[in-house]
């Protein structure tokens, strides 16, 4: 996953059988410090170029020659400081070795030159796309190995090609790569590029044309393809939110997960359910396990059999870096069960860290193989200390174990969430608690949908239908949790963040041996929550009370809503994507839209219609009566036809009472053809009266129909307190228009940093000069206008009420 809110699981599986061994001594130290030492000095060492890196392992080694010479074997902190010491050499000295292959001159002189090259390459993951926005063309991301390079020729006698190997990303527009495998390789020509840095990766290919095959993936990776890929026909029937997340239990295949959904598994911290960890592993090894021991097979076939599984199931998730630990991990246990030497389990988690830096350093810097790192080390550490002491105050075995898990696995990964996503979830505890006892059922049917996809597709299908219903309970605990107050709180971002929480969280650890502070901390945080909780379900800070209309932050594109009562709303375009229109109506809390109002069919303002109908009763949709362009007309048509609501175009004249708001539609005053922009200016334009307030929504509208409504409707009808302002603030404003309308408050709908100039100086000094008040979405956010005691403010998400001019 990307890296996702968090990894919790990681080796959930694990917790059973190390509880049972946990005992009172002292643990030894010296393979967690070597752990350490190795990770942190990878970590660092992949910032720097080769040479620093070789200086820093030099001295390494020297200091750990000074401490074994004048500190001696004798004393546990001495061992300690010699293991630490010689995992900064192993770490050192792993990254540096690499980043001579990384710098070396045949990739790193024409990267810089950003040079023409043709490549060999060996495809390492699928291809990943990107630019999902409706109306803008995708591209695709692909980590490989470069296995050649050579100058693009520019006729015969080129030189040969140079053998190197390393990773580089390619980034293309190409759909043909698209249907490229891992292990496969392929022939490429494009531009060369320096990568950003703080990894192995040499350099970025920006890849022009469609891949050349030279031979075909491995067997091995065909076979695990082919089940991937049956995984997803088999899910497809399925509704599009099961349908979508199935695959992702499974096998950590989140091609086709609802980007809605992403957000609500990132607010209550189940991003793990989806990035293949030790929890996958373990659920998948124990069913062979159980199956192999039911069979009553003798020790070793059991072994050889969850073994071969652990490997199997590492390449079908395609080996990330969290499934590549786990398996390791289950290995080593594993062969001490068939030996009948059972290891301490943190020293088996540290010399799997030890070992999987040094193999491959690069996993020092990725945060999901961090998070699966920290969430195994809680649920060894603290999880079987927690679940005791649960049971010690009468909590039943089975509950104990299902709150310890979570809530150990939660707060050990806290600060690395913290640090990466500057928020807190407050609610991944109990989401977590609740989603755990149907992840066992979601991932075995989604493996056993995808290994008898290619046998019998009927069959796999039926698998695939079972696997929905728990599939549907992480959906609607995902959907709920989010929605629930203060569901994250802000936190600082960055290493800052991250290590100030990790600070706090072992303080409390430490503290809360006493059971003074363990009183007095239940005290505090059941004070905050029962304080605090009212003031979030009553006023939640926004929207803020007597709330007008509001405009949200999507985007380069429009969205306001107006609000109606608790949870309704008048919703006035979608935006371009689904999610951000899908935040925008989950911050609000509207739950009901009695009229979805869609101005005219560019992306930019029905990109997002599936983020307003996402779990929300959509009454009626009114339309322009322009059907252009077609895109945007089939996405409103298709998202209302699979509602069952209702659409209709709306004409000029036309009046409509929704609650306690009127709205009359006063343009276009006549068909516009022949303009500039047909669809823009044929937006609907329409005069709101929202108590006592008048607000103008203007679309896109420009200079032709903002002219045609000076001359057919008059300067005294479109007077309005609030404007929100047409077509983004481009320059195709008519100066009369404004100056008719009068506003005192303007809403300007613009993406930060547009490459269109939007909005445009001229106007917006125009419009101050009149005296209005101007709110940028790009600068200021959500932005709200309201009425406090009886006179119009206006307020932005982060700052209090100011009174409008």
């Amino acid at each position: 996953m990307s890296a996702g809110r968090s990894s919790p699981g990681g080796a959930a599986g694990g917790f059973s059988a190390t509880a049972s061994l946990t005992d009172r001594r002292p643990p030894d130290l010296r393979l967690v410090a070597l752990a350490l030492g190795t990770w942190l000095s990878a970590l660092t060492v992949l910032h720097v170029r080769a040479p620093q890196a070789l200086t820093a392992a030099m001295l390494a080694l020297v200091a750990v020659a000074v401490v074994w010479r004048w500190v001696g074997r004798s004393g546990a902190w001495a061992g300690i400081a010699v293991a630490v010491l010689l995992g900064v050499v192993c770490g050192t000295t792993a990254t540096a070795a690499r980043l001579v292959a990384r710098d070396a001159a045949p990739v790193a002189e024409p990267a810089h030159a950003h040079a023409t090259v043709t490549t060999e390459l060996t495809v390492r993951r699928d291809p990943r796309r990107l630019g999902r926005e409706v109306g803008r063309p995708p591209s695709w991301l692909i980590p490989a190995w470069l296995e050649t390079i050579r100058p693009d020729p520019a006729g015969a006698g080129a030189d040969p090609p140079v053998r190197v190997r390393t990773r580089v990303l390619v980034l293309t527009g190409d759909p043909a790569w698209e249907s490229v495998s891992p292990g496969q390789r392929v022939r490429a020509t494009g531009r060369l590029a320096p990568p950003r840095g703080g990894d192995l990766t040499a350099a970025v290919l920006s890849a022009a044309g469609p891949p050349e095959p030279v031979g075909d993936p491995p067997w091995v990776q065909r076979a695990a393809g082919s089940l991937r890929a049956g995984l997803r026909q088999a899910s497809a029937p399925l509704p599009p939110e099961p349908g979508g997340l199935l695959p992702g239990l499974a096998v950590g295949d989140v091609s086709n997960l609802d980007p809605g959904l992403r957000d609500d598994f990132f607010v209550t911290g189940m991003t793990h359910l989806v990035a293949v960890s030790g929890t996958h592993c373990a659920i998948v090894v124990g069913f062979v396990f159980l199956l192999a021991r039911a069979a009553r097979a003798p020790p070793w076939l059991v072994a050889a059999a969850s073994i071969l599984t652990v490997v199997g199931y590492v390449i079908l998730c395609q080996a990330s870096p969290s499934v590549v630990r786990a398996g390791l991990m289950g290995s080593i246990a594993l062969l001490a069960l068939a030996s009948g030497r059972v290891r301490a389990a943190m020293p088996a988690l540290a010399a799997t860290v030890t070992v999987l830096v040094v193999v491959d350093p690069q996993l020092a810097g990725t945060p999901a193989f961090a998070l699966s790192v920290l969430a195994t080390t809680g649920l060894l550490l603290l999880a079987p200390r927690w679940r005791d002491a649960l049971r010690r105050v009468g909590v039943p075995a089975g509950l104990a174990e299902a709150i310890a898990i979570p809530a150990a696995a939660q707060l050990a990964v806290s600060p690395v969430i913290a640090g990466m996503s500057g928020t807190v979830s407050l609610v991944a505890v109990a989401a977590n608690l609740v989603a755990t006892p149907v992840m066992v059922p979601a991932t075995l049917l989604g493996v056993l949908t995808a290994v008898v996809s290619p046998l019998w597709l009927p069959a796999a299908e039926f698998l695939a239908w079972l696997g929905s219903w728990p599939a549907w309970w992480l959906v609607l605990v995902a959907r709920y949790g989010a929605q629930a107050p203060a569901a994250i709180v802000p936190w600082p971002g960055g290493w800052t963040g991250g290590l100030l929480l990790a600070a706090l969280t072992v303080a409390l650890l430490v503290a809360a041996r006493h059971r003074v502070v363990r009183a007095l901390v239940a005290v505090v945080a059941a004070a905050t929550v029962i304080g605090a909780l009212p003031v979030a379900v009553v006023s939640s800070g926004w929207p803020p009370a007597g709330a007008v209309v509001v405009t949200c932050a999507v985007g380069q594109g429009d969205m306001v809503v107006v609000p109606l009562r608790p949870r309704e709303a008048i919703v006035v375009d979608a935006g371009p994507e689904p999610a951000a229109a899908d935040r925008c109506l989950r911050d609000l809390g509207i739950r009901r839209v009695p009229l979805l109002i869609i101005s005219h069919y560019h992306v930019d303002h029905v990109g997002g219609i599936d983020g307003v109908f996402r779990g929300r009763d959509v009454a009626a949709v009114l339309t322009t009566t322009l059907p252009e362009p077609e895109l945007g007309y089939g996405l409103v048509a298709e998202a209302a036809a699979a509602a069952g609501t209702p659409v209709q175009p709306a004409h000029t004249g036309s009046s409509y009472l929704v609650g306690d708001v009127s709205l009359t539609v006063i343009g276009p005053p006549y068909e516009m053809r022949g303009t500039r922009s047909d669809p823009n200016n044929n937006s609907l334009v329409i005069d709101a009266r929202v108590r006592g307030i008048s607000v103008l929504l203007t679309g896109d509208a420009e200079t032709e129909l903002q002219q045609a409504l000076l001359e057919e409707v008059g300067a005294a009808r479109l007077r309005a307190d609030v404007l929100k302002m047409s077509h983004h603030g481009s320059v195709f404003q008519e100066p009369e228009f404004f100056d008719a309308v009068a506003p005192a408050v303007v809403m300007v709908p613009v993406g930060e940093d547009n490459t269109y100039g939007h909005p445009h100086p001229a106007v917006l000094a125009h419009l101050e000069r009149n005296g209005a008040r101007i709110l940028r979405t790009d600068l200021d956010g959500d932005v709200a206008a309201v009425v406090v005691d009886g006179a119009l403010a206006v307020v932005t998400r982060d700052l209090p009420p100011v009174p409008a001019p």
